[in-house]
């Protein structure tokens, strides 16, 4: 039996940085980070890899940031989405909560002009109109999909799966690529004019759902203060994993990915944060060399990937594309190692 087929999306949540458990900055956002994108997309490209950025307010109105960015999307090797924090992004309506930093607690009235704002700024500076997006700290509501829809936005990754937090939730939503529907965005619909195309994540077992009640239950008192989760995960017994090199090590990847292959997903889905290209300004990856961690976290992974399967490397657009182009009829895979066009 020969290899499968896969597309490898790589976004890069492109932001300002500071310590997470600080106050929301507002302001004067620091975006040193960005001094790091010129190497990081020449790595990219060294590999195949055609990467997404998604692009927040405090990155896009950055003359260093729209400057680089501008030459990525002119040389066609990657593509730029828009990404929404609410608390750096204008109009202000006062300090941001916890609560509010998720944009699927704002007021939608508010999400339509921070939205158009930052369109509005990374065409202007950037010159593209975004076609992908995510929003900040994760979560999508169908209204928000909506407004997306008559914006252009034409494929959305907000869906965090298997994730919750006392703010919100993406509980139960497919963890693969789907046509979301505006009256719950965690379901399949009948809509087809913005694809759901989430991060890979899931167990290393097979049967995903089960795994994820099973972790729920035991993360949830009285478990939780027994720390069966973090005995399961140190066991091997169940891991959840989330494809990201900030999170993640290459073992506990490639482990996700040979199940998601085992499962015939379409779709290896790997994302980052910019500021995480740099050391210690997050409180995320807390190590000496972030950025070398990175890369060789991600170049072992896509060797092990190439081994497994013909990997197509796709920008997220591309990627819906090609997966909408493959629902009517049978498509032609590209040979491994190319990238999508």
């Amino acid at each position: 039996m020969g290899k499968p087929n896969v597309l490898f999306v790589l976004t890069i949540d492109t932001e300002e940085e500071w310590q997470w458990d600080d106050e929301f900055p507002q302001h004067d956002c620091s975006v040193d980070n960005v001094e790091k994108l010129p190497a990081f997309q020449a790595f990219c490209q060294s590999l195949g890899i055609r990467p997404t950025y998604f692009v927040d307010y405090a990155v896009a109105n950055n003359d260093d940031g729209s400057r680089i960015l501008r030459e990525f999307v002119n040389t066609k090797q990657a593509e730029v989405g828009a990404h929404l924090h609410p608390w750096c992004n204008p109009p202000y309506f006062g300090k941001t909560t916890e609560a509010e930093s998720h944009v699927i607690n704002l007021p939608e009235e508010q999400v339509v002009q921070k939205l158009d704002e930052l369109n509005r700024v990374i065409n202007e500076k950037i010159g593209v109109t975004p076609r992908s997006f995510r929003s900040g700290r994760w979560g999508m509501k169908g209204k928000t999909l909506e407004l997306l829809t008559s914006r252009g936005i034409t494929v959305d990754s907000s869906v965090y799966p298997f994730y919750e937090n006392p703010f919100f939730h993406c509980k139960g939503a497919p963890s693969t690529p789907y046509y979301p529907s505006f009256d719950n965005a965690l379901a399949p619909g009948e809509q087809q004019n913005i694809m759901e195309l989430p991060v890979t994540a899931g167990f290393n077992v097979k049967n995903f759902s089960k795994a994820d009640k099973i972790h729920s239950t035991l993360s949830k008192p009285p478990f939780s203060t027994l720390r069966a989760v973090g005995l399961l995960w140190h066991t091997k017994i169940l891991k959840k994993i989330y494809l990201s090199p900030e999170l993640s090590d290459t073992k506990s990847m490639i482990e996700l990915s040979d199940t998601c292959l085992d499962k015939q997903h379409d779709v290896i889905h790997m994302y980052l944060h910019s500021s995480s290209l740099i050391d210690g300004v997050t409180g995320l990856l807390n190590v000496d060399n972030a950025y070398e961690l990175i890369c060789s976290r991600i170049a072992q992974f896509l060797a092990h990937l190439e081994a497994k399967a013909n990997v197509s490397y796709c920008t997220i657009s591309e990627a819906a594309a090609r997966l909408k182009a493959k629902e009517g009829a049978v498509t032609t895979r590209l040979p491994r190692g190319q990238h999508c066009g």
